[in-house]
């Protein structure tokens, strides 16, 4: 197994108006997938959510935490329901794994039984050579920082935990995933922020491209505990009374023609996935360099604007970015409006997840043959953009 950390291989300065000569880029189909979210376990759930037939959990107490704890968590929050990470994978060797690991196994549990057979079970050999990209940001936050706070408060030699130090690494998740599934494919996580997820799809294109990988699992996960809700409060970057939320969606991805020469369901296709950068306080700004990002994916899928019908949107909830947002794809499509899906109203904002569930909730939303567009701004100026084409199987 290889284990690889990396940061988003995003450009570093922002790009010049497309010149709608780009090449097109061979689709990647989607054969599989595992979402688990405020809204339960599954894409049902979640579509069910968002169709106002159900409602997402929003109980602190279904987060393991201390006594004390609950108090720094704001009033409306998004959290996973039920969560017992012994019911998807078993009680063995769970028992040192945080939250943000825990999630990100059950969704990969989820995937492998919708996939085929469990892991041991005349599973099909290809999952050997099966990697993992996730998007995750800083892994999980509250496990770094008991872990520094261990190292003051304990007595001396700073008698921490060791069994709880992997759980502190950003790549922590992804490589649990890899070893508990025997994934001895690419191994990374990136660290985007909103954008994270939609930053790993473009990895993992390039890395199926230019054949490091036959198949890939990419998504996104994010948990929620005080110390990220704190994080949120103090930046000031969500709108007041906007929830903050967690979970991990997880898809298979593969080149849609291999996929269908290999009989897999293809649940969506992904035409292009392209990001690109806005600095601070350089023109033309990050709506103007979304608005381009989007350009440049729709040429590269070789879809015509007016045929696309949708879009799942990442700055929902972001101050002074959902307007920004929302104008930027009304500008790459002609000035037309199209569906808007706003999937973090279930979710609340899940940071470095944000992506992995605008992503599903596409496929829920949805009908076979459909356009979309899933589009991200992040804080720090990134944008990014995926092009889906629902499949017959979602």
């Amino acid at each position: 197994m290889t284990i690889s950390t990396t940061t988003a291989p995003l450009s570093s300065a922002a790009p010049g108006p497309s010149t709608g000569t780009l090449p097109r880029v061979r689709p990647l189909a989607i054969t599989a997938l595992g979402v688990i979210s405020p809204a339960g376990v599954g894409l049902e759930a979640l579509a069910d959510a968002l169709a106002g037939a159900t409602a997402p959990c929003a109980d602190p107490a279904q987060l393991p935490l201390g006594p004390s704890e609950p108090d720094g968590l704001p009033d409306n929050i998004r959290v996973v329901p039920d969560f017992r990470l012994a019911d998807h994978v078993g009680r063995r060797k769970t028992r040192h794994l945080d939250r943000t690991t825990g999630l990100g196994l059950a969704a990969c549990a989820l995937l492998r039984a919708a996939a085929g057979p469990p892991p041991g079970e005349d599973a099909d050999p290809a999952w050997d050579s099966t990697g993992v990209v996730l998007g995750s940001t800083s892994g999980s936050v509250r496990s770094s920082s008991e872990f520094a706070r261990d190292t003051h408060v304990h007595d001396r030699p700073y008698l921490v935990d060791a069994a709880a130090f992997p759980n502190t690494v950003m790549n922590s998740c992804t490589g649990q995933i890899a070893i508990w599934n025997g994934l001895h494919g690419i191994n990374a996580t990136l660290s985007g922020g909103t954008t994270a997820t939609l930053a790993a799809f473009r990895y993992a294109r390039n890395a199926l491209d230019r054949g490091h990988a036959d198949r890939l699992l990419v998504g996104g996960v994010e948990e929620l505990c005080p110390q990220t809700a704190w994080g949120w409060a103090a930046s000031g970057a969500l709108a007041q009374g906007f929830p903050v939320g967690e979970g991990c969606a997880l898809f298979a991805v593969q080149d849609a023609a291999r996929a269908r020469e290999d009989g897999a369901p293809v649940l969506a296709e992904l035409l292009a996935s392209e990001t690109a950068f806005s600095p601070e306080g350089v023109r033309p700004g990050v709506g103007a360099v979304l608005a381009d990002c989007v350009t440049r994916a729709l040429e590269r899928a070789g879809v015509d604007p007016a045929d696309v019908g949708a879009v799942s949107l990442g700055a929902t909830g972001l101050v002074g970015f959902e307007e920004a947002e929302r104008r930027a794809v009304r500008r790459a499509l002609g000035g037309r409006t199209v569906t808007e899906i706003r999937v973090k109203e279930v979710t609340g904002e899940a940071y470095s997840a944000d992506g992995a569930f605008q992503l599903a909730a596409v496929l829920a939303r949805t009908a076979p043959g459909q356009l979309s567009l899933v589009t991200g701004i992040g804080q720090d100026g990134h944008v990014a953009c995926l092009v889906v084409r629902t499949g017959e199987g979602a």
